[in-house]
């Protein structure tokens, strides 16, 4: 996902049942537990909640709870499942046919039918609407004309998508591709009801899903309630009564609240913390790894960062960082060092393939010393390292990587951090392209394919491409593998445009990244996935 990345925040700016005043460094200090109700800590969303507009982690999160779609991935393994998807059939790996199953109903009571995909899907898809996740529906027939790179839409619906019956419905792709179908526990494929398109406003108050939660109000900067959804017809049922995300601003503060019983689980743990975390909370605390890694990008809209002279510069900055030192001294077991683009968690068959990053994922401050002085030294002089500071281990980290930069080159200033208040600021700042230096990414995969490591990311039109990354080649070589005829030839041809990345290096891989939680003695049976998110409707609520 989610930076991992999403407009106008129209959700965030609505409270769905009155707007209230925002936190100031915590979320709802000291609030009673209700009971059976989880409360957990959160940011919040950059954009508003809709399917295709919402590609950050805390948006996310909650789609995950109030959206099920043609497929879900095992909480367990990431395997892709069918769960709205009776069939998905296809004899050339082009047109699809799909069958939705019978007897799922969105939380207001209208039933989730074949059309629910098609105008969800299309709505995404349009210009018009201007979806950070419309992306994902550039591989069906018709794109070009709903959405296209340059003049106005000379069509409204994609011609590749055809509602055949009430549960049935065909997908015509632009070219094969094997793997689609494991794409499709995405959250951008979620259907939608009418209400979102009779009364799109309303919607926006008080978003109607068909999963397991259903949203019972938001106040900005202080807590979304969600609730566990009478007869929902899935096989996955809420467990406890609800979950209150809880907003903080500061995780220290949120583990503070942990441990004095005010909050019941956080999910980003504070790195001053991790060395006794499990002491401090008896045991309750699951880390495990998880599809998400961390990079250091640069602005390649940026000449002094992005020019052909500047590889050997983002190269030696790459070598000047001690990946081991940073991650046994910050994150305690919580983080590996990188070295590729993609995530172990995928292992061979999904794509991962170590070493594909090379000697530039090394140590040798030496020669970075040389490479940044032969592309011309640091742009002015000085770098930044720009973060959000509402996570607790930006800081610890950047300050690390910048120690190291400034031995390499022999200047203690050379490198320094630079905060940015929250994470919807920071991605805001992101996504109008005002970042002068490199900038802390980092990116949780939306499914177990190396494909969703490298596309969205770093092909020209990728969805979350905040480096403005543009090279031909690599395009040409994910058309390639997106067209491949099995799915192991696409591993191959996505690995092969990895390398390119490996030459260009418009981000510096840094860590795989661990999912790590704590959680208070009211809970049981807390669980992470795949994705490093917990598994809330499993958890149990005293």
């Amino acid at each position: 996902m989610r930076t991992a990345t999403a407009a106008a925040l129209t959700l965030a700016a609505v409270a769905l049942a009155g707007l209230g005043a925002g936190a100031c460094g915590g979320g709802v200090a000291g609030a009673a537990a209700e009971s059976g109700v989880v409360r957990a800590s959160w940011s919040d969303p950059q954009s508003p909640l809709e399917p295709a507009n919402t590609n950050d982690v805390p948006g996310g999160k909650v789609l995950g709870m109030i959206f099920r779609g043609l497929k879900r991935y095992d909480p367990r393994t990431g395997a892709a499942r069918n769960a709205l998807a009776e069939r998905i059939e296809t004899a050339d790996q082009r047109t699809y046919a799909i069958t939705v199953r019978r007897g799922w109903t969105f939380s207001n009571g209208e039933p989730v039918t074949a059309r629910s995909f098609a105008d969800a899907w299309n709505y995404g898809a349009l210009l018009d609407h201007r979806q950070k996740n419309a992306y994902f529906f550039r591989f069906i027939e018709g794109y070009d004309r709903v959405h296209p790179d340059r003049g106005r839409p000379t069509a409204k619906t994609l011609s590749g998508l055809r509602v055949t019956g009430k549960r049935t419905f065909t997908v015509r792709l632009t070219q094969k591709f094997s793997t689609w179908p494991t794409t499709l526990g995405y959250t951008a494929y979620a259907p939608l009801p009418r209400v979102f398109f009779t009364d799109h406003e309303a919607w926006l108050s008080r978003p109607v899903g068909n999963g397991p939660y259903v949203v019972a109000s938001y106040t900005r900067g202080a807590v979304m309630k969600l609730r566990a959804r009478p007869g929902y017809p899935g096989p996955d049922p809420a467990r406890n009564a609800g979950v209150d995300l809880q907003v903080y601003t500061d995780s220290a503060t949120a583990y503070t609240d942990l441990r004095a019983g005010n909050l019941d689980l956080v999910d980003d743990l504070p790195a001053a913390q991790l060395t006794h975390v499990a002491g401090d909370l008896g045991g309750r605390y699951v880390n495990q790894p998880a599809g998400v890694l961390q990079t250091l990008t640069f602005p390649m809209y940026d000449r002094r960062w992005g020019s052909v002279r500047a590889a050997g510069l983002r190269r030696g900055i790459s070598l000047a960082i001690d990946r081991k030192a940073v991650t046994d001294r910050v994150f305690h077991g919580t983080r590996t060092p990188a070295t590729d683009w993609t995530s172990p968690v995928l292992r061979a068959t999904g794509g991962y393939r170590p070493g594909l990053c090379g000697d530039a994922c090394g140590y040798d401050p030496k020669r970075a010393r040389r490479l940044i002085r032969a592309a011309g030294g640091l742009p002015g002089g000085r770098m930044t390292i720009a973060y959000n500071a509402d996570s607790g281990s930006h800081r610890e980290w950047v300050d690390a990587v910048c120690n190291g930069i400034n031995r390499a080159l022999g200047d203690d200033r050379a490198c320094t951090g630079s905060p940015v208040g929250t994470f919807a600021d920071y991605r805001d700042r992101l996504t109008d392209q005002r970042m002068t230096g490199p900038f802390r990414a980092a990116w949780q995969m939306d499914y177990p394919l190396i494909q969703n490591f490298l596309q969205p990311l770093y092909y020209t039109s990728g969805s979350s491409n905040d480096a403005r990354f543009h090279d031909a080649d690599f395009d040409r070589q994910v058309d390639r593998a997106n067209a491949a005829a099995t799915p192991r030839e696409a591993v191959a041809a996505f690995q092969r445009a990895e390398r390119i990345l490996a030459r260009r290096m418009p981000a510096v891989p840094l860590w795989y990244q661990n999912g790590s939680a704590g959680y208070s003695r009211r809970l049981a049976d807390v669980a992470l996935d795949p994705f490093g998110t917990p598994v809330y409707e499993r958890i149990a609520a005293g």
